[in-house]
């Protein structure tokens, strides 16, 4: 069950995409003087912490799981955005930490020796697993101009002390609960491959899917799992409803922020902790906690 990077969504991903900065720069004469700056000084570093709760049937001991995605270190988004971010969910005393890809958004803007040091600090309190996004490599990120292949991420990942679940999955004790996490490739980059990621998966653990693109729950629902850790969408970046704004990159727009029922399981969103183009309006970045408790 793999995502073939020239699957038939990829002419609409592509402008859903590249629309997003056009958007959000067309906005700012309608916000006005004070909301254009409001947009691009004030809400990209407005950091909140969020908690959300997600019953399972089968977890002996409640867990507590740190959901961060998308840094997308950049020349848009300063370093200390996402050590503040970082900083927030040590502070927030995780079980387990699980990041859901696009840790850059393009080749530029970014120190790999620095961005290694920061993760570090979170694998060093706690397991802290992830998986990557379209703009780390693959693709969609080639035909970006990006990285061609996700080796150069990945490397980062990995040598900050990530457990980096390209489809494959790993399972743990936390606070005496057994739990099993599984991670896929990107949708968008054409490496989720569902059936290798559970491959050796157990079915009776309790399990935590991450999975960058809430778009690819359809590839993953023969599968066993109770809660999707998703990003990319960037909760729409700029959210207006009045005039209908909410420029979210997924087809599906039920799944763009926030924790949300799927059939009988449940996918959590992410805001994001950076951005595209240095502008977020009524879409805060966050980081979340997440409760896993027993049914």
């Amino acid at each position: 069950m793999r995502a073939a990077a020239g699957g038939p969504w990829n002419n609409e991903k592509y402008s859903m995409a590249k629309s997003i900065s056009r958007r959000s720069f067309l906005l700012l004469p309608v916000l006005g003087a004070s909301g254009a700056a409001y947009a691009r000084l004030v809400e990209p570093g407005w950091l909140e912490l969020t908690e959300r709760a997600c019953h399972f049937p089968n977890l002996a001991r409640p867990v507590a799981l740190l959901h961060l995605s998308d840094f997308h270190a950049s020349k848009d988004v300063p370093r200390s955005l996402i050590e503040r971010a970082i900083q927030m969910a040590i502070d927030a005393r995780p079980d387990v930490i699980c990041i859901t890809g696009d840790f850059v958004s393009d080749r530029n803007g970014f120190d790999p020796g620095w961005y290694t040091a920061v993760l570090r600090r979170l694998s060093a309190k706690a397991p802290t697993f992830a998986v990557l996004g379209n703009h780390d490599g693959g693709g969609w990120s080639a035909s970006e101009g990006g990285f061609r292949g996700t080796t150069e991420v990945g490397r980062i990942v990995e040598d900050a002390g990530v457990h980096l679940l390209a489809n494959r999955s790993s399972r743990i004790v936390l606070n005496g609960a057994a739990v099993q996490i599984v991670g896929v490739g990107d949708l968008w980059a054409g490496e989720l491959d569902a059936d290798r990621a559970f491959r050796e998966a157990d079915a009776g653990l309790p399990t935590v899917l991450l999975s960058h693109n809430p778009d690819s729950k359809a590839l993953v629902g023969d599968h066993g799992w109770r809660l999707m850790l998703s990003g990319h969408t960037h909760g729409g970046q700029v959210v207006m409803p009045v005039l209908g704004l909410n420029p979210a990159p997924v087809k599906d727009r039920g799944y763009i922020a926030g924790m949300k029922p799927w059939q009988d399981r449940w996918i959590h969103v992410s805001r994001w902790v950076g951005n595209i183009s240095g502008v977020r309006f009524n879409c805060r970045p966050e980081v979340t906690k997440i409760h896993l408790l027993p049914a």
